[in-house]
């Protein structure tokens, strides 16, 4: 039965790295996520160390992911699965048409690795620990 569980969590997570993220279904989010949802790390996030509602998640997929870059794609390279969590490595993929900060659009493309250890409580995502190289994508915008 154990099995079983782990296998639900990862086929879970698989389906909101799809439909959230990829496909862009914001609607979907309470589906998946905790109305706490804490990112533990994540360096170069405005958001890291912060417990955000749904609707701040919401939010911050919107201004810090979608706006800059709306064709965004994670494509899931590996999981392993832990009782309380699921750990992804991921590449992803996007142009960038909206601002990032300071910087005007690139209209470049992006292709970066990355992992992410999703944090689970009640049967639904409620964080994240993360590592990614946004320098990498900086100097594929041409911003660096």
């Amino acid at each position: 039965m154990k099995k079983q569980n782990k296998m639900n969590k990862e086929s879970f997570l698989q389906e909101f790295m799809d439909e959230v993220w990829n496909k862009k279904k914001l609607e979907k989010i309470e589906q998946y996520v905790h109305n706490e949802y804490t990112i533990h790390l994540d360096p170069g996030d405005p958001w890291e160390g912060k417990t955000l509602s749904h609707s701040e998640f919401k939010n911050r997929m919107e201004l810090g992911s979608f706006e800059p870059f709306p064709d965004m794609n994670f494509e899931i390279t590996f999981a392993i699965e832990e009782e309380s969590c699921v750990a992804v490595t991921w590449i992803l993929t996007g142009t960038n048409l909206g601002q990032i900060g300071e910087y005007p659009p690139t209209k470049k493309a992006i292709n970066t690795k990355g992992i992410t250890i999703y944090h689970f409580k009640d049967n639904l995502i409620n964080g994240h620990t993360q590592i990614f190289d946004r320098k990498t994508v900086m100097k594929q915008l041409g911003v660096i």
